[in-house]
């Protein structure tokens, strides 16, 4: 078999197995009601911090794949990214569907009274802009590299993802701070392995 065959019976359905777990899991636990007093809040948390969590590991694709030479890792990185996305998309929507019942007004007003929910929204926007564009037929409708400078706009969104984090955990608290860190030494690298690759260049 073949690295490439590999990657395509082996590593892809592991990533859908493993990215999928979390969503099995709320659900196992949403059966059992072992959900703690505020399940509306637990389910909404949860799936915010796992569209966080798999939106940096899209991200650390690319510095992976400049620090060990494995190019088959590109392979993973889009996929990362909707999965990323489609925890954004649940996050939301259990805001508006279970937190909020639909009351459109009671959001218009959480979203003036609460900065946090800019800044997410802000985000999502952006991650449903490049989850539109992930195709390969819109790399080409858009042009190579028209569609690499939108791309881009990921640091962005996961910025903006990182301080919807931290303002949302009020107080001092670490994990925020820690997940803002490591985006801040993801997009270092990525700057230093770039302008490495500059400069080694003929």
């Amino acid at each position: 078999m073949t690295t490439n065959q590999h990657l395509r019976w082996v590593a892809k359905p592991a990533i859908w197995f493993l990215a999928l777990l979390p969503v099995a899991w709320l659900g196992w636990s949403t059966a059992q009601k072992a959900l703690g007093p505020n399940p509306a809040e637990t389910i909404d948390r949860f799936l915010g911090y796992w569209a966080l969590v798999l939106l940096w590991i899209t991200l650390s694709v690319t510095p992976l794949r400049i620090l060990t030479g494995w190019v088959s890792l590109l392979r993973f990185r889009r996929l990362l990214g909707l999965f990323s996305f489609f925890y954004a998309v649940l996050h939301l929507s259990s805001y508006i569907v279970i937190n909020q019942f639909f009351d459109w007004t009671a959001i218009w007003e959480d979203i003036l009274k609460r900065t946090y929910i800019m800044f997410g929204l802000t985000g999502f926007f952006i991650l449903a802009l490049l989850a539109r564009t992930s195709t390969v037929n819109m790399v080409k409708r858009l042009g190579a590299q028209n569609w690499r400078r939108l791309h881009k706009c990921v640091y962005l969104a996961a910025i903006l993802v990182a301080i919807h984090f931290i303002m949302i955990r009020k107080g001092f608290q670490l994990e925020p701070l820690i997940y803002a860190g490591v985006l801040f030494l993801l997009l270092m690298s990525r700057l230093l392995l770039r302008r490495k690759q500059k400069t080694t260049s003929p």
